[in-house]
């Protein structure tokens, strides 16, 4: 009988595999094309072309995404509407709902009025090494 090969996450900066972590679940692209879509879109790969062979891992899901097994050697399946949400590049959280702007802009046209006020609080960044190096190589 020959071994299972061990599956691999396929999303960017994820090296998520099976074979060293058993905890993790790994997951199919689903089949409806929409979803499929807004899969490949979250997780920042346009130009991918699905294999039956790729998986996203359960890291990038949500809890509440998750179905747990019913049997200890049951698989943990996804909801039907999971998709990714959860990458390094967002560290691992919930993106934050877009929220529309309202402008700023008067209905008349004229910008609203600012009160500018001057202040006295200043810092001044301490040389960082390159530049205190670039001093010394001048001298």
């Amino acid at each position: 009988m020959q071994p299972c090969a061990a599956e691999h996450c396929c999303v960017p900066l994820c090296s998520a595999s099976s074979k060293f972590n058993s905890v993790l679940s790994f997951h199919s692209f689903p089949m409806d094309e929409e979803r499929c879509k807004k899969w490949i879109c979250n997780i920042r790969r346009k130009d991918l072309i699905i294999t039956s062979h790729m998986r996203v891992c359960s890291r990038h899901f949500k809890r509440e995404d998750v179905k747990e097994p019913s049997t200890p050697k049951g698989r943990r399946l996804l909801k039907k509407e999971a998709v990714p949400t959860l990458f390094q590049w967002n560290n691992y959280s919930d993106p934050a709902p877009l929220q529309r702007r309202k402008g700023s802009t008067p209905v008349d046209g004229d910008p609203a009025p600012v009160d500018l006020y001057e202040h006295d609080n200043c810092s001044v960044p301490e040389l960082a090494a390159v530049d205190i190096a670039l001093d010394r190589a001048a001298e």
